[in-house]
């Protein structure tokens, strides 16, 4: 049976929604797609200095991979390794497409009625931590099956996560994290479900 499958120790996080936490320099921690089929989006910034965050640039430029799975470093904009990635038995990661936010939903699904959307949850969970909505940076996109063709036409397929599949990371520096069960129907198979996670010392 797969160890990650729910668990009542493990965090949750409802569809559609987000959760910000701290961690210390070498605490390990564990995301988990408990349902299958569920993309999860993530940002990171240095708790001593929040204008220190996550970089898809840095990221892609360093470890020379769209595509981020074990063995690679998630790096910041001042070129500091932030998080190294441990495990993950799905293996498709990637930075290509931005948080969703109103106006993906009006221009890219003609859906101009409210809706949920990452880059809201993001700024609703880290205005405790002084983060503006301007700060936030592209988020790490974990379990998102992003696709080009040839011509580098992207298209977004549903995610080949099954139930219970998880990465785990360790972090390189203090952090504030903010993790969200993604929103955008497209990046989901056209479903919602919830998002698991949990911090640990090993």
């Amino acid at each position: 049976m797969n160890k990650h499958l729910i668990n009542k120790n493990h965090k949750k996080i409802e569809p559609q929604t987000g959760a910000a936490f701290t961690m210390k320099n070498g605490e390990f921690l564990t995301v988990i797609d408990p349902l299958g089929s569920q993309v999860s989006d993530m940002v990171l910034f240095n708790s001593m200095d929040i204008k220190e965050k996550i970089s898809s640039g840095k990221t892609m430029d360093f470890e020379e991979s769209i595509l981020i799975t074990t063995g690679n470093f998630l790096w910041s904009n001042r070129s500091h390794k932030m998080r190294e990635i441990l495990e993950d038995n799905n293996r498709r990661n990637d930075f290509l497409l931005a948080p969703c936010s109103p106006e993906t939903f009006q221009i890219m699904y003609d859906n101009h009625e409210e809706h949920p959307s990452y880059l809201n949850n993001l700024f609703q969970n880290l205005k405790f931590y002084d983060i503006l909505i301007d700060d936030l940076p592209t988020a790490f996109n974990i379990f998102m099956n992003v696709q080009f063709d040839k011509d580098g036409k992207i298209s977004v397929l549903p995610p080949t996560t099954k139930p219970g599949d998880h990465i785990k990371f360790r972090a390189e520096m203090d952090l504030i994290v903010c993790l969200a069960a993604c929103s955008a129907e497209g990046s989901n198979g056209g479903t919602f479900k919830p998002i698991h996670y949990f911090v640990s010392d090993k």
